[in-house]
């Protein structure tokens, strides 16, 4: 389902300040490869087999690279548009709400799952959750 990677962020964030640089390209266009998920957020299994294996700097590696993505969306000088359809959660949300555009499609759904074990809702969602226009940003929080 689209999840996101320590090397999908990294990656993803060089072609952003790149493209930002380049006066040939004029917008970002963010979609799905395919399925029924925009994105079902970070990769979890990844970071669970991190902390098994005892590699905590590198989990926090992850999120650092994460966050600073989500920086780079959030001040991004070029239309950053994200098409979503189908469901988005945790990082995939950073990956799209953070954008200055957000086009959503008939099977949105969204979700920040990480508060159902008890962590606080990442990726900024305290911060652009209230500040949603319509009052968007409760109703995706009830």
């Amino acid at each position: 389902l689209n999840a996101v990677s320590h090397a999908m962020v990294l990656a993803l964030t060089q072609k952003l300040i790149q493209w930002e640089a380049d006066p040939a390209i004029t917008r970002v266009v963010v979609t799905a490869n395919g399925g029924r998920a925009f994105s079902a957020g970070g990769d979890l299994r990844a970071l669970y087999d991190l902390g098994r294996a005892g590699r905590h700097e590198e989990a926090l590696d992850f999120f650092r690279a994460e966050y600073a993505l989500n920086a780079v969306i959030k001040h991004y000088r070029k239309p950053y548009v994200a098409l979503i359809d189908g469901i988005v959660m945790g990082g995939g949300v950073g990956i799209s709400v953070h954008g200055s555009h957000r086009v959503a499609g008939d099977k949105f759904g969204f979700a920040m799952p990480e508060v159902g074990i008890g962590f606080f809702p990442d990726i900024g969602a305290t911060w652009f959750l209230p500040r949603l226009p319509g009052r968007l940003g409760t109703y995706c929080a009830l």
